[in-house]
């Protein structure tokens, strides 16, 4: 099955020590970046057939992408570059329990997915399913391709994968992104999210709480990443709960892509089989694990 991964890819200029503050940071390393994007080469490089529609500017920055994409195995025939957008940087500093603060420069994450226009729906006729978050939901272009590629992928009965991504500082309010990214919430086959997204979708402070909900709103299943502490599932009688893996963590930046990209790579392989999730989700929670142990989403 190949699986549309609809997103940004981005350049993350980090800074690979802990710091209080953008201006204290010294020297800053260049990683590929970029939620969809990095989800896409993670389930790549376990054996699924990827695609990724967004697209970078016509720069150093978006070849040196779309070049890293390509080495990967990631279908681009939706990907473009040029357009009226430069590619965006990102950058990144963290602090002492490595957790990271973005200052993005250039586009916005995911302006260019407006370029594709009506290709987007080709895009989602030659895919057997869907993978979206709220990067490509702020702008208001990059919004109605989109829930377009949405409203086509379950029209036509393919299974949507929705990770919030909740980067509220990229939206006017709170409010307005819990209301935009909730209504894609019903019918999506899997949510993903992390406790803090679950919280502001649901307002539960519990997690199984907060999952039920999601469920209740209309999600087949959901998986929700704790940090340390692990990750659980609910939804079609596969509840599991599993254990955080123990690790030194240096940037937890890609921890949530990580897991995302090996769920999404065993569905990919299963034929969207719900039981792949039981059965990968401690392997997503390892990987995820020593996503946090290195500089970057990607090694």
């Amino acid at each position: 099955m190949r699986t549309l991964c609809v997103g940004e890819a981005l350049v993350d200029l980090v800074c690979e020590h802990p710091v209080d503050a953008l201006v204290q940071a010294d020297a800053f390393v260049p990683h590929f970046g970029g939620a969809a994007a990095t989800v896409a080469v993670t389930a790549a490089r376990r054996g699924a057939d990827v695609a990724l529609a967004g697209g970078v500017g016509d720069d150093a920055w978006g070849h040196w992408l779309r070049g890293r994409l390509e080495a990967e195995g990631v279908a681009l025939d939706h990907f473009i570059i040029g357009g009226a957008v430069h590619t965006p940087v990102a950058f990144v500093t963290l602090d002492g329990q490595a957790r990271p603060a973005l200052t993005v420069y250039g586009e916005a994450p995911g302006a260019a997915l407006g370029g594709l226009g009506e290709r987007m729906a080709d895009a989602v006729d030659a895919a057997d399913a869907l993978f979206m978050s709220s990067a490509t939901l702020v702008g208001e272009p990059e919004r109605a391709v989109t829930l377009a590629a949405r409203e086509r992928a379950m029209a036509a009965g393919k299974p949507v994968v929705l990770d919030p991504d909740l980067r509220l500082d990229r939206w006017r309010s709170t409010s307005a992104a819990v209301e935009v990214v909730g209504d894609c919430v019903p019918g999506s086959f899997l949510v993903k999210a992390n406790a803090e997204e679950a919280r502001a979708l649901t307002g539960e402070e519990d997690p199984s709480a907060a999952a039920a909900s999601l469920l209740a709103a209309g999600a087949q299943h959901v998986v929700l990443t704790l940090g340390a502490d692990g990750a659980l599932l609910r939804g079609g009688g596969l509840d599991r709960d599993v254990r955080g893996v123990p690790a030194r963590p240096v940037d937890t930046t890609g921890a949530g892509d990580a897991v995302t990209g090996v769920l999404l790579a065993a569905l990919a392989r299963t034929g969207f089989y719900p039981a792949a999730l039981a059965a990968m989700l401690p392997d997503a929670v390892a990987e995820g694990a020593r996503a946090t142990e290195r500089y970057g989403a990607l090694s």
